[in-house]
């Protein structure tokens, strides 16, 4: 049996396996149904910030109209009504009113249940300037018209010395989540690729493959065929989520999204084959589940410490000299690097340097870690140290 027979064989066995279990089918069920509600719950939320109850009382009602509109170059929807002064108040304390306008200009009251939303208070502030500056004008015998058409041409120059991105906030949330989905797909797969080491060593069916296959026939079968399975929880769940954000409008993906999936599926590949192999390695040292994570715990925090620095770093400040180093760094690059890629602020040439190392990285972690498999993965009994696999 050739060698590529034999990595095939050992890789559709680990992926058929785990595809067909119940655990992989719920757990996407669940992941997506977590996922689809995070989007409702996102536009619900988003769609409450971006519209306002306001009741207007006496004189107070003529100013209605023009509030609605200054508020709509806000981004706010005012929902306006006119309530009587016996009720007013207690509207806005049983919470069917944000807000409750009442007095005439220049004399204006605002009555809210809690703070009030400093949008709302900065809208109506313009509006009641304006209202006292177009009744001082009369007065002066001058009409707004003339005063807008001497102000027309009035402006302050702005040269910006970096264009704007008006899509910069909506990369950074699909950044965001693509270094969530690699964290998790990296932790959990790369998890699941040593316990299944530590499984077959225990109970010598490792012994039995490697009668037929050799050891790194077995590592890079299983790598393989487990790294698959991750690949299409990432695509199922990946789709979905741009699908959902898509039809809820919570984000536009039509530009970015596509970008963004082929972009996670490109660190995905190189991040699993850079972990699972060093998860591998480092089960084959043990013999019991229970001694499992003693060997783990190093490589999950650098994990874990990767996605918690980057998702940090990437709100704060993702061109900064800090996350520009990390994500060009192996051990960082599988989960920053695509969410500075999602969010256009990776250069090219910082891009290659990153896939390069990565490349490097996965041939020299998979050289040592197929060499401590082979001599580890057959001694039960005592945990093995890794000099003592490395020396065979």
């Amino acid at each position: 049996m050739t060698s590529a027979r034999a990595v095939s064989l050992v890789a559709k066995r680990e992926f058929v396996t785990k595809v067909r279990t119940r655990s992989f089918l719920i757990g996407t069920a669940v992941i997506i149904a977590v996922l689809a509600g995070y989007v409702v719950l996102q536009s619900v939320l988003f769609d409450d910030q971006q519209r306002s109850v306001v009741g207007f009382s006496g004189q107070a009602t003529q100013l209605a109209e023009p509030l609605r509109e200054k508020a709509k170059s806000f981004g706010v929807e005012l929902d306006t009504r006119d309530v009587t002064d016996s009720n007013a108040e207690q509207l806005v304390r049983d919470g069917a009113l944000d807000a409750l306008v009442t007095g005439a200009p220049p004399e204006l009251r605002m009555i809210v249940k809690g703070s009030g939303d400093e949008v709302l208070v900065t809208a109506l502030n313009d509006v009641l300037r304006q209202q006292v500056l177009v009744a001082q004008l009369a007065e002066a015998g001058i009409t707004p018209q003339q005063v807008a058409e001497n102000l027309a041409n009035v402006r302050v120059g702005v040269t910006a010395l970096e264009p704007v991105d008006p899509q910069r906030g909506q990369r950074l949330a699909i950044g965001l989540v693509v270094a969530a989905l690699l964290y998790y797909s990296l932790l959990v797969y790369g998890t699941m690729v040593a316990q299944g080491v530590v499984e077959e060593k225990s109970s010598r069916v490792v012994e039995i493959l490697l009668a037929t296959v050799r050891p790194w026939q077995l590592l890079l079968g299983k790598v393989i065929g487990l790294g698959a399975v991750g690949l299409l929880q990432l695509l199922v769940i990946s789709t979905v989520g741009l699908a959902l954000s898509s039809a809820f409008d919570v984000v536009d993906v039509g530009s970015v999204g596509g970008t963004a999936l082929a972009t996670g599926v490109l660190w995905y590949l190189l991040g699993f084959f850079l972990y699972a192999t060093v998860f591998a390695a480092a089960a084959s040292l043990v013999s019991r589940q229970e001694e499992l994570q003693s060997v783990l715990t190093p490589i999950s925090m650098t994990i874990i410490v990767a996605f918690v620095a980057g998702i940090n770093l990437m709100i704060g400040s993702p061109s900064g000299t800090a996350v520009t180093v990390l994500s060009l760094l192996p051990p960082f690059a599988p989960i920053l690097m695509p969410g500075r890629m999602a969010m256009g602020v990776a250069t090219t040439w910082q891009v290659v340097l990153s896939i390069v190392l990565a490349l490097a990285a996965i041939a020299a972690i998979t050289w040592l870690g197929g060499k401590v498999y082979a001599n580890a993965v057959l001694r039960t009994g005592a945990r093995v140290t890794l000099r003592e696999a490395l020396r065979t």
